[in-house]
């Protein structure tokens, strides 16, 4: 159970003027990211989760453990944010329950962001990350990559990269609410969470003054065959519900294994506050149960 278990529509109605003042098209990128930081410590880990600090691939990242870990399979997390905004200490929390439920450690990028970074600086960040994990003994297989929303997407773009540049498979893709392509522009103004004016500016700002239609931006565009099992998740009420379900019927075309969970009454990325929410928190322990089976040795795995 959460630390803390708010009935949703309270849950709701405290997040939803919380999100509207943070995520401003008004505001710099800037204090955006500061704000983030600053309520962070309110979405709390699980007890006993374990942060160290780590360079990876170039970048500064979070080594994030909950308990026994083996060290034989780890997750590569890319956090949310539009590829503007957020760090490692937003995504401490949900950290810490993935390390949970998979048992392995997560490492939690700090990739860098635009305007300062614009495409493909996250990406070629991702790469890094992934092939240093190489380096320090993982085997592709006993990795798998998991990203929210822009992170979503991101992840979504490595493993097309790893696929066609390097030859290599991770073990699978945890894809929370994934953005798989910036280019759309939403029909409504805003969910509980995101709003169209600020999802503009922030394509715009990672996208600078490259070209739309790459790939890397926008992987949704792209040939999705030979990926690994990947799983989905987005809320019904959410402006990228559309994106995900048409991405779920790409993979699931290019004969990739896929789960897709559809919630409702949730919002966008709501596992961030799986320390609130009992909802929240089934949703993130699923989608930690579908990466651990997918991290397994071989001849134990499940999926796959």
């Amino acid at each position: 159970m959460p630390q803390l278990n708010l009935p949703l529509p309270l849950a709701r109605a405290v997040l939803h003027p919380v999100f509207r003042v943070m995520l401003n098209k008004t505001l710099p990128f800037s204090v955006q990211r500061a704000l983030m930081d600053l309520g962070a410590p309110l979405q709390r880990a699980p007890r006993g989760t374990h942060y160290e600090k780590v360079r990876l691939g170039g970048r500064p990242a979070e080594r994030v453990t909950l308990g026994p870990a083996t060290d034989s399979a780890t997750l590569l997390y890319l956090h949310g944010g539009g590829y503007t905004v957020g760090s490692p200490a937003t995504h401490r929390a949900l950290a810490g329950y993935l390390a949970r439920e998979t048992g392995c450690p997560v490492q939690v990028l700090d990739y860098r962001l635009a305007p300062e970074h614009p495409f493909p600086a996250a990406l070629d960040d991702a790469e890094a990350a992934f092939l240093e994990l190489i380096a320090f003994g993982y085997k592709p297989e006993r990795i798998a990559v998991g990203g929210d929303s822009a992170g979503g997407g991101l992840a979504l773009a490595l493993a097309i990269r790893l696929r066609d540049k390097h030859g290599l498979t991770p073990a699978a893709l945890g894809l929370i609410a994934p953005w798989g392509d910036p280019n759309e522009i939403p029909e409504r103004t805003r969910d509980l969470v995101i709003n169209k004016p600020w999802s503009r500016a922030c394509a715009a700002a990672y996208l600078g003054a490259g070209d739309g239609l790459d790939t890397g931006y926008a992987p949704l565009l792209a040939d999705l065959h030979g990926l690994p099992p990947t799983y989905v998740q987005a809320d019904k009420s959410e402006l990228l519900h559309d994106q995900c379900t048409r991405l779920t019927a790409k993979l699931r075309a290019a004969g990739v294994e896929t789960r897709f969970t559809e919630t409702e009454g949730l919002w966008h990325v709501s596992q961030l506050q799986a320390s609130l929410v009992a909802p929240a928190e089934g949703i993130t322990r699923e989608l930690g149960e579908f990466l651990r089976q997918a991290l397994r040795p071989a001849q134990t795995r499940s999926i796959g």
